[in-house]
């Protein structure tokens, strides 16, 4: 199998190598593209070192899938080409979350939308929105949803590899030569993450408050989002309280999340950034019901944002394409 990486040299596209080869994806051949400035370099995966070239049109022909990671921009302008050219596209950025004709997965939520492409492109969603709505997901199966109120402290390599570069500057007193941040953030949180709108929300607000309802297919869901970035490296962490439509207990909502797929088991002490770094699970803990308000339950919820938010989450569709496209198989040869 041939796959593609656009914006492969990038925090996401280097982690997407390193996820195909750790989940030994099926891969004869690998396609590194990256900007003019990055051409030429080398990456190691399975087992050898490949060269990053410079995207164009020829670079998709008889690819598989070709994962992006290059931005809304640049995903635009690549994915019909290469889903033209016969890839399955999955896009992680925000360039196609939202078209009505493109799906938005995650695959233990709505992973039964993977072959529903007419465009041949999947979208990934946002890095804080797939964690959260697998803890969702895991609530609604058990008392459905009626309001959802997050905080989400976002750590620095949301922002890439200048987010992540700009930390580790300020920290040992140098100013950064290109912050992707409005103000210093070693020392400081900033609540202030995307363009900030004329109704007052930032950008990623609305995106998890729009990709939130698209993925649990509830358009009318109540979903308000606070985001902050905060000085983690790698580690999304949410604070979400969610009103129920049926009466639920802080032990069953336990219950429901110990066996929604992709959760890790809950353990003793509430689950924090530094210990998912390099993880694939999504950890919720801190779970309580509101002593005031029925049917108002309160957790904690953590994630590697470049895995599960982002490179495995990508590499876990490409999977279920394959496993969908193989159980059409099964079932044509059975009827």
């Amino acid at each position: 199998m041939k796959i593609a990486v656009l914006g492969a040299t990038g925090a996401v596209g280097r982690t997407m190598l390193r996820v195909l080869e750790e989940r030994a994806f099926p891969c004869e051949e690998l396609v590194l593209l990256a900007s003019e400035r990055s051409a030429g370099a080398q990456l190691t995966c399975l087992g050898r070192a490949w060269p990053v070239r410079a995207v164009a049109e020829q670079t998709f022909a008889g690819c598989d899938f070709a994962l992006f990671s290059a931005g809304a921009t640049r995903s635009k302008q690549w994915a019909p080409i290469a889903a033209q050219a016969g890839a399955v596209v999955i896009d992680n950025s925000s360039g196609w979350r939202m078209h009505p004709d493109v799906p938005l997965i995650v695959p233990e939520v709505n992973g039964r939308r993977v072959l529903s492409t007419p465009l041949g492109i999947i979208a990934n969603p946002n890095c804080a929105t797939i964690q959260l709505v697998v803890a969702l997901e895991a609530i609604r199966r058990s008392g459905g949803l009626k309001r959802v109120i997050a905080t989400t402290l976002q750590s620095v390599s949301g922002a890439g590899n200048k987010g992540v570069s700009t930390l580790d500057q300020e920290l040992k007193g140098e100013a950064p030569t290109q912050s992707p941040f409005i103000a210093t953030i070693a020392g400081n949180v900033i609540p202030y993450i995307g363009p900030r709108l004329d109704s007052g929300w930032n950008e990623e607000e609305e995106k998890i408050r729009a990709e939130t309802r698209k993925i649990l297919e509830l358009p009318d869901l109540p979903v308000a989002a606070t985001c902050v970035r905060v000085p983690v490296r790698v580690g999304h962490s949410i604070s979400v309280t969610v009103e129920t439509e049926r009466p639920l207990t802080s032990a069953a909502a336990l219950e429901s999340l110990r066996v929604m797929d992709g959760v890790a088991p809950p353990a003793e002490r509430d689950p924090l950034p530094l210990a998912a770094a390099g993880t694939d699970e999504v950890y919720v803990g801190h779970m309580r019901a509101d002593p005031d308000v029925a049917n108002t339950l309160h957790f904690w919820v953590v994630s590697d944002n470049l895995r599960k938010g982002a490179a495995t989450n990508a590499v876990q569709i490409a999977e279920a394409v394959l496993q969908g496209r193989a159980a059409q198989a099964r079932a044509r040869a059975h009827a």
